[in-house]
């Protein structure tokens, strides 16, 4: 009953100085809002990168050549050499592997290309990759206009070509239709079938640069040079990527030839390492988040505490008459230490609306269609407004609660 006893003392102080406590809570729904909005708005953008990476294939894996690992010998470190995976290996996979997947198999033909139109061409470095149907599925793109690569174009390697935005815009005009264009690579005319969407760049090789050109097409052009095949398996958000991992493995291990128990000669690998590091960056943003909105908060309970302050001595008398009714300091330090809990929550509350509101409208920015609604944080925000409240209030109840009574009936 006390507790309910001193929430009501506290109300009723509030609204003796209303002006003052409203002005308080107001510093304290800002720190509380700097906090629930950023890390709403960190939510909503970490929704919107899950969402872009389902599409991208979290769900996914690669195999590909296994990079020369180092032995030691009694001479040293010497290296080991592992045989390169062949496009019959990785044709074999693909007709073999029998778990629900969408496969695809590329390889780059080269990083530094420069591609020709008439009296127009692109700097050194553009990457020509030759791959198959299923590339735009596993690697997470979509087209913004034209075709995907027909099974015509595919076993016959006709001189057709995927190209990214940047390079439309280097080599064609503006509003020219680049579909159906012809644009010269290592001296062939391919026609252009299709446009990637504008991706940006990421992990320093940018997707607007690309130009996918059939497998086989690429392997032509490739005749003097050995090609490095990889093969990403999309085995969808609702498969087991262990199962499927390990179903692969098996195979690829036979397809090559690897003794049982003996080193792979092939690396595989789950696809999500962007993810994680994306996931990492959003894990620095809550902590700024968090930062900001301590600093703000640290402000406001200093702000708490001169009111408490002012509180204690313009009460003085009130604290007096009480005592000397019989109040104990206990009964003294919980009713004031009860109305600075009180402020703090008034202004917690507050701030937890705005901030979510504010966090929703930026998450919108970010095309994120659900409305977010952060549990953890709203409660995070109320916990921490409790830790003010007895941090700003805990000085001057202690002084309340030590007046001399005597002296208390005296002030003036």
């Amino acid at each position: 009953m006390n507790l309910v006893n001193n929430i009501e003392e506290s109300l009723k102080a509030i609204r003796d100085n209303l002006l003052r406590t409203t002005l308080t809570a107001m510093i304290i729904a800002l720190g509380i809002t700097a906090l629930v909005g950023i890390l709403t708005a960190i939510d909503g953008i970490q929704a919107s990168v899950n969402d872009s990476f389902a599409s991208l294939g979290v769900n996914s894996f690669t195999i590909r050549e296994k990079r020369g690992g180092n032995r030691r010998s009694q001479q040293g470190r010497s290296e080991k050499n592992y045989p390169p995976i062949r496009y019959s290996d990785v044709r074999s996979f693909k007709k073999k592997y029998d778990y629900p997947a969408q496969i695809s198999i590329k390889t780059t033909v080269s990083r530094n290309a420069e591609l020709k139109r008439q009296s127009k061409k692109t700097n050194p470095n553009t990457r020509v990759i030759g791959s198959d149907e299923n590339y735009l599925i596993t690697e997470g793109v979509n087209l913004s206009e034209g075709r995907n690569f027909s099974t015509m174009d595919l076993e016959k390697g006709t001189n057709v070509a995927i190209i990214g935005e940047e390079l439309v815009s280097t080599l064609f005009e503006n509003n020219e239709n680049p579909i159906n264009q012809e644009i010269t690579v290592f001296g062939s005319r391919f026609q252009v079938i299709g446009v990637l969407e504008d991706r940006g760049a990421a992990a320093g090789d940018n997707a607007n640069r690309r130009v996918i050109i059939p497998i086989n097409k690429g392997r032509q052009l490739a005749t003097n040079q050995t090609l490095d095949f990889t093969i990403t398996a999309n085995v969808g958000p609702s498969s087991t990527i262990d199962v499927a991992m390990g179903e692969a493995t098996s195979l690829m291990q036979a397809i090559r030839q690897d003794p049982i128990g003996s080193e792979l000669s092939f690396e595989i690998e789950e696809k999500k390492s962007l993810s994680e590091q994306l996931g990492e960056i959003t894990g620095y943003l809550r902590i700024g988040g968090f930062a900001i909105g301590l600093i703000t908060l640290l402000g406001a309970s200093i702000a708490l505490m001169n009111i408490m302050m002012v509180s204690v001595t313009e009460r003085t008398r009130e604290i007096g008459v009480r005592k000397a009714l019989g109040a104990t300091p206990q009964r003294i330090r919980q009713q004031f230490l009860m109305e600075a809990i009180v402020i703090c929550q008034i202004g917690g509350l507050a701030g937890v609306l705005l901030g979510m509101g504010i966090g929703n409208v930026v998450a919108r920015f970010m095309e994120v269609g659900q409305f977010i609604v952060p549990w953890l944080w709203i409660l995070s925000a109320l916990l921490i407004c409790i830790g003010v409240g007895i941090f700003s209030g805990y000085y001057p109840a202690y002084k309340a609660s030590k007046l001399d009574p005597i002296e208390s009936l005296r002030f003036e």
